[in-house]
């Protein structure tokens, strides 16, 4: 429920990204507004993947929460992402996404925190020692040639007091 309460309290930006150093930046989260209207399946799984990692972010906390990254924040996003697009292919078999479809493969083989430490991980992340990178290699090399990881996120970071209300 948190996130259905941060999307709520995200809607009232005026559509301009703060950036500073080259970064996105900023204490709050803006969820872009073509998401509150778009019913694109594919874009609403990545609507709630930008809302779970933003409320873990915040939840994270420091002077900067945009800034703020963890294994733990990425992963239950990518989990989200993925619950997310289950839902919405269950309801329509018929649809597809090449990426999404992907992962949700990654997943289904017990690969997705090895995934995520593979493609987005930072030296500063805190990971769990239990993860089997080398299987994973082993499996990577076999099912994802060519493979491109994806991030979308679906609105911005900004500093509250410098969005302009209407």
């Amino acid at each position: 429920m948190p996130i259905l309460a941060l999307s709520a309290a995200l809607t009232g930006c005026d559509g301009t990204v703060y950036v500073r150093d080259g970064v996105t930046d900023g204490d709050t989260f803006y969820l872009a507004p073509y998401a509150l209207t778009e019913a694109d399946p594919v874009l609403q799984s990545w609507v709630s993947y930008s809302l779970t990692r933003s409320a873990c972010q915040l939840q994270n906390g420091g002077p900067n929460p945009a800034r703020a990254n963890s294994f733990d924040c990425e992963l239950t996003a990518r989990k989200r992402l993925l619950d997310f697009w289950g839902e919405r292919r269950q309801a329509d078999p018929g649809i597809s996404d090449e990426y999404l479809d992907k992962l949700s493969q990654v997943r289904s083989a017990g690969y997705l925190e090895e995934y995520t430490l593979s493609y987005f991980g930072k030296k500063s992340w805190r990971v769990p020692e239990n993860l089997d990178m080398g299987d994973f290699r082993h499996w990577r090399q076999k099912n994802l040639r060519g493979h491109k990881p994806m991030t979308r996120i679906i609105g911005s970071w900004n500093y509250a007091e410098d969005v302009k209300r209407e």
